[in-house]
């Protein structure tokens, strides 16, 4: 088995992608929870609750172009 640079710059991608969704996956999942607890309770308070709960989609976003950079071998 041949191992190039472009099946290494491919695994490189795939790993910065799959560690973006599932760190916005695990921290998503702790924030839902609390804030279905905070919404319970107030729910006045659901643009504060939603705002803090869309923050961790920018793990998956930066993951996302880390890996189209890694792909198109920019760096």
């Amino acid at each position: 088995m041949v191992v190039t640079d472009a099946s290494v710059y491919a695994v490189a991608a795939g790993i910065a992608i799959a560690g973006g969704l599932i760190g916005t996956g695990l921290a998503q999942s702790g924030i839902g929870a609390a804030g279905m607890g905070i919404y319970a309770e107030k729910p006045e308070m659901f643009g504060k609750f939603l705002f803090v709960f869309v923050i961790p989609e920018t793990l998956w976003i930066i993951g996302f172009v880390l890996g189209i950079i890694l792909l198109k071998g920019i760096l």
